[in-house]
């Protein structure tokens, strides 16, 4: 398995690992080492996918919000996380994987109500969907009744942003915004036809929920718009690692996973206007917590948090 393709795989299955399933890693040694490699590499990727379709600001570029019925946005951003994980293919002692690894993410939003002369209460709702391309890596594939745009894994997401003050130099703009997204459920890899059969080591299903809230700042000017916040994230999966655990016999084990990962991020935005498109670009880091991983690896933190950023084109009015 190459480690571009696992990497890959990886962020896009999401990571539904949890700390106890070490203990589940049943069969000889060698097998339970394996196995336990990659319950600490997927582990590790659990918040960092939730992240990459998340990202930080849930209109890129901006704080405030629209101005009611009328006025809506489109925007075509590309999230991108800086990921360091331990290798779980390698046998002879343990490496990492490190790299950026992008998510293209369309999203839109429309006003529903302009709220008060100062902006309090005005509502806008928010939408987004992220298209993961499954044919670019080997073995990976989409559930049959999941969700998907040909080859493409459609993870689509919603909510609302509510307006907090419509801002006036000195004066910065405020408002609150909470979203639901999801990628589908999707496969990676196919037990090979026995335990002696060259093929994989083990396969997966799994899906990803993000729960999103954000309190963004931000003063819109004169040809350009700059941004700051804070947003806290909870992610969830539900899925299933299979895996030989007693070669030479075929004896699968199935190892059922529900993780829960809270985290924190910080974000800084900026855009710049050109008539009816925007630009925008952003910069922030997710916190990071002790996951608890099997082995200690070397040249890798297990509690290092995230940076992340994006850049991307908005059009609206």
């Amino acid at each position: 398995m190459k480690r571009s393709s696992f990497l890959f795989a990886s962020v896009t299955l999401s990571v539904t690992l949890v700390a106890p399933l070490h203990a589940q890693c049943t069969g000889s040694a060698p097998v339970v080492a394996v196995c336990n490699r990659a319950i600490d590499a997927l582990k590790t990727f659990h918040p960092a996918a939730g992240l990459l379709i998340s990202g930080g600001d849930p209109v890129l570029g901006g704080a405030r919000a629209m101005n009611g019925f009328g006025h809506f946005f489109v925007s075509a951003r590309v999230n991108a996380v800086k990921i360091t994980v331990p290798n779980p293919d390698t046998t002879a002692g343990p490496t990492s994987i490190k790299g950026f690894t992008p998510a293209p993410v369309v999203e839109g939003g429309v006003g529903l109500y302009r709220g008060l002369s100062s902006g309090l209460l005005a509502v806008d709702g928010l939408f987004s969907a992220t298209l993961v391309p499954t044919h670019a890596v080997d073995k990976l594939g989409v559930d049959s009744g999941a969700a998907k745009v040909g080859n493409f894994a459609l993870g689509l997401g919603y909510g609302v942003r509510i307006g907090i003050v419509r801002g006036l130099f000195p004066i910065p703009s405020l408002s609150l915004s909470v979203m639901r997204r999801s990628l589908p459920r999707v496969t990676y890899g196919q037990l090979a036809a026995s335990s002696l059969s060259s093929g994989d080591a083990f396969e997966f299903d799994t899906d990803l929920k993000a729960t999103n809230w954000r309190f963004v700042a931000g003063y819109h000017l004169v040809g350009f718009d700059v941004a700051a916040g804070i947003g806290f994230d909870r992610y969830t999966s539900h899925g299933r690692l299979r895996y030989y655990s007693n070669p030479p016999l075929n004896n699968i084990a199935t190892v059922a996973f529900d993780p829960v990962n809270e985290r924190q991020v910080v974000f800084a935005d900026a855009a710049f206007h050109l008539t009816a498109l925007t630009l925008g670009a952003e910069l922030g880091y997710q916190t990071g917590e002790n996951q608890k991983l099997s082995t200690n690896y070397s040249d890798f933190d297990p509690s290092k948090g995230h940076v992340f950023g994006g850049l991307g084109i908005r059009f609206g009015f």
